[in-house]
């Protein structure tokens, strides 16, 4: 070790007048130096602390802040159980403005939504679920663009009351043109825009297809005029969830396909005791009918086929006629209102057909006891029907049917139906 350094400091030190530190005064030098360096590394002459972190001078409180100044808003409050499934969601942000929103359940399953008011808000387009876990992921960003994030999660109520919905025609049936979408509800609506909202109906070819309230728990849809052969009709029935009366939920989600079939209308002529049956506008066949005589006349106007039996018992205390008649096997039935009107096998009713009216209000076709002869103009009309084809009826002596009798709004113009 070479430690004539050290000498000559010795020496110079003595030539100042100073005390030699010898050998143990080389730690102090050391770390004098050290601390030198350490003071230089500090900035261009900068008093001490005055230094930034990136060694360019400035005071730290200066810098911009990184955190966003906008607030995400959530309601109802993360873990919130028993949230009602309307109204009760809300987003909102303030100091910013929503970028994104995000509601889904644990299946996956997104609701769908807008957001409003030029960003400060968010708006589901539809009811929740019952009794169902919803996650929320809000972002909004503020003026400088630093995004600020919210999530939160929350359970929806269990009623205790609920309602659905029975509907014709039946899912993946082909009907008549005549044919509306009819839903008879379990309990009276007193919500039924809530209600009528939650029903979707898409049409191929597009049409516009209204809905019609008769009472409060009844609701039928139909387009303008009769259906188009060979239209796809779909109904989502998002109902779960729609409060239709105050506690009371609908527990209904389900979607119903049918198609429309052939265009068959037929025409009876109480006068001439005629039905003239047409299809796609053209008369194939005219049969001779009896419809109701004095004092039973038939109704007037267009009655839409609701149900189809091979064979059923009639009997006149059921609608009101005592004992006047009790026939345990008519044949070839099709119904045409809910008070019990029917187009029919009739053989009992001997040369009435195509001559006079004799019967208690229903359309009587020619038929045989048991309905086995297929050449039957009963049996004919019968095996040519669907469910929704129409049945027109004219110049009787009674009013025209009411539209909640059976399936025949189509008694009421377009401008009544839609009011």
């Amino acid at each position: 070790m070479n430690v004539r350094p050290i000498s000559g400091a010795s020496v110079d030190a003595r030539r100042r007048g100073t005390r030699p530190v010898g050998r143990r005064g080389l730690p102090v030098l050391i770390a004098g130096a050290l601390l030198m360096a350490v003071t230089a590394c500090g900035g261009s002459g900068s008093e001490p602390g005055s230094g930034s972190a990136d060694g360019k001078g400035g005071s730290s409180s200066a810098q911009p802040s990184k955190q966003s100044e906008a607030v995400v808003t959530i309601a109802p409050e993360d873990g919130a159980k028993a949230v009602g499934t309307s109204g009760a969601l809300k987003i909102g942000a303030t100091k910013g403005k929503l970028t994104e929103v995000v509601v889904k359940d644990v299946k996956g399953a997104k609701v769908d939504g807008k957001i409003t008011g030029g960003g400060t808000g968010w708006t589901p387009s539809t009811h929740l679920a019952l009794a169902t876990k919803y996650t929320v992921h809000a972002v909004a960003k503020d003026s400088a663009g630093r995004e600020a994030a919210e999530t939160s999660s929350f359970t929806t109520l269990t009623p205790k009351n609920t309602f659905t919905g029975y509907f014709t025609p039946e899912d993946g049936s082909t009907v008549g043109v005549g044919m509306p979408f009819s839903l008879r509800f379990t309990r009276g609506i007193t919500h039924p825009e809530d209600v009528e909202k939650a029903i979707g109906i898409t049409t191929e070819p597009a049409v516009d297809v209204q809905g019609h309230w008769f009472g409060n728990d009844r609701l039928d849809f139909r387009p303008e005029k009769y259906w188009k052969a060979g239209t796809k009709v779909t109904v989502r029935l998002a109902l779960d969830g729609v409060e239709g009366r105050p506690g009371v939920y609908g527990k209904q989600t389900r979607t119903v396909k049918f198609t429309i079939g052939r265009n068959q209308v037929s025409v009876v002529d109480a006068k001439k005791h005629t039905m003239k049956v047409t299809q796609d506008g053209k008369v194939i066949r005219t049969v001779p009918v009896t419809t109701g005589k004095p004092g039973y006349d038939t109704w007037n106007g267009q009655m839409v086929m609701s149900e189809k039996l091979t064979v059923t018992r009639m009997n006149g205390e059921t609608v009101g006629y005592g004992g006047e008649y009790d026939i345990k096997d008519v044949p070839h039935a099709i119904r045409l209102t809910t008070s019990g009107t029917f187009i029919h096998g009739n053989y009992w009713g001997g040369g009435a057909f195509g001559n006079y009216n004799a019967s208690h209000g229903c359309v009587g076709l020619r038929d045989v006891r048991g309905g086995h002869d297929t050449s039957t103009p009963a049996s004919w009309f019968f095996n040519h029907s669907l469910i929704g084809d129409v049945v027109v009826v004219k110049n009787s002596d009674d009013r025209t049917v009411a539209p909640d009798n059976g399936l025949n709004g189509w008694n009421m113009s377009w401008e009544q139906w839609t009011a």
